[in-house]
């Protein structure tokens, strides 16, 4: 195929006020839009103007959920920069993701490059205020229309772009965590570990309810057990134990989140002791008790870093150290968002800078 670009005849003005942007409710003047066909295979890549999609009411994805998506940023950096953070780790989890949820593969390469030409295009959308950042989500439906179980053959896969705020409304403040013991995201052999949508729908009935009752987030165990503790609905989670620092293992049902990697890797480097292994909530619990939970944080794309104030489990209260943002944690927060901003070295190879 051969990208096409179309250029928008009017642009939209851009957000005058960056300390107000929000998160996912303004998009940019263009899209980058693919499609396929039984017939004809992919047969369409454009940069386009941002509009709606053509669905037939018996779209697949709109009956049975065949679709998969990815969430990234790119960054302005202090010097006038344009960065991205790891996009092709994106790309390759997308083509897992869309391979478990039995869909046709794609070209991860043409991807990759026509997202890059996307932002060379928009990446004036891109804010300049501390904290902000253009959020890229793309998606990937299947759109045959059938009203019947099967693997689609129609596809689009597109990518909209969203010049963001912090995910959560109070920053870096730390968030009260509920920890969910009736409802399950996900169990070993499912979909737990890809980003699909009905992970997420799944999720919405225990994350209104939290919110009912002044959560942010909802930690979920594992749906065999109801023990073992698995993520929060939008992050990874750490905790910093008697100086160690410990991330459930992924094992399935977990999303292999390229924040947490980074995570990780920034811990193996700065020498901090780290384990990747099962964590029950009963022995989180003794580690309050006992006073050795030093800290607690979530990690993903959106909220970079968050630290954990509070967990509730069954009307217990577990406070990571002050209930405070632990020193490791700020640590971590800094550190990355330097390397995403280009104001630390990136001796990792994880930014592309888009020219």
């Amino acid at each position: 195929m051969k990208l096409e670009f179309i250029k928008r005849e009017k642009l939209k003005e851009k957000p005058i006020d960056e300390s107000n942007l929000g998160f996912g409710r303004i998009f940019t003047d263009h899209m980058l839009l693919m499609k396929r066909s039984r017939e004809k295979g992919w047969f369409y890549a454009a940069i386009e103007p941002y509009g709606d999609l053509v669905l037939s009411p018996a779209a697949l994805v709109l009956h049975y959920a065949q679709e998969v998506f990815e969430g990234l940023k790119a960054y302005r950096s202090p010097d006038g920069r344009f960065l991205l953070f790891r996009p092709w780790d994106n790309v390759k989890r997308m083509t897992l993701s869309a391979e478990r949820m039995s869909m046709r593969a794609f070209d991860a390469d043409f991807l990759l490059n026509s997202l890059y030409e996307l932002i060379k295009i928009e990446k004036e959308w891109i804010p300049k205020a501390p904290g902000t950042s253009l959020y890229i989500r793309p998606a990937y439906i299947g759109i045959d229309p059938y009203v019947g179980i099967a693997s689609a053959e129609d596809y689009y896969l597109y990518i909209i772009l969203s010049p963001v705020g912090a995910y959560y409304a109070k920053g870096l403040a730390p968030v009260d965590i509920y920890i969910e013991t009736e409802y399950a995201r996900s169990v070993r052999g499912g979909t737990g570990n890809h980003k699909t949508g009905a992970n997420y729908a799944i999720s919405l009935k225990a994350s209104e309810l939290a919110h009912e009752n002044g959560f942010s987030q909802v930690l979920w165990l594992d749906g065999r057990e109801n023990r073992y503790i698995e993520e929060v609905g939008s992050m990874n989670i750490f905790f910093k134990i008697a100086g160690e620092l410990i991330t459930p293992s992924l094992g399935g049902t977990i999303l292999s989140g390229i924040t947490r990697d980074s995570i990780i890797t920034l811990a193996k480097d700065m020498g901090v002791k780290v384990a990747e292994r099962p964590i029950s909530i009963d022995e989180l619990y003794d580690a309050y008790k006992k006073g050795s939970l030093e800290e607690a944080f979530g990690s993903g794309t959106a909220c970079v870093v968050s630290p954990v104030g509070k967990l509730v489990w069954g009307g217990r209260e577990i406070i990571p150290g002050d209930g405070g943002m632990g020193e490791l944690t700020k640590k971590f927060y800094d550190t990355l968002t330097g390397i995403q901003l280009g104001i630390i070295e990136d001796k990792f190879g994880w930014v592309k800078e888009i020219e």
